[in-house]
């Protein structure tokens, strides 16, 4: 019996230390009416030529 229980305890352990870990992907596709609306803030904040970067969330000035 002793060696029954062994096994199981074994195997419980091995299937609990190997299980599997989901994780969304990295790289999401941008939004490009964000990025637009963006640009023209940066544009009406910042000046033509004075914008450094853009993205979907924020922008920055030279």
């Amino acid at each position: 019996m002793t060696r029954i229980a062994s096994y199981c305890l074994a195997l419980g352990a091995s299937a609990l230390l190997s299980a599997c870990v989901f994780a969304p992907p990295v790289t999401t596709p941008t939004d490009t009416n964000a990025v637009a609306k963006m640009s023209e803030q940066a544009l009406a904040t910042c000046g033509a030529g004075n914008v450094k970067e853009v993205n979907a969330k924020s922008f920055t000035c030279k």
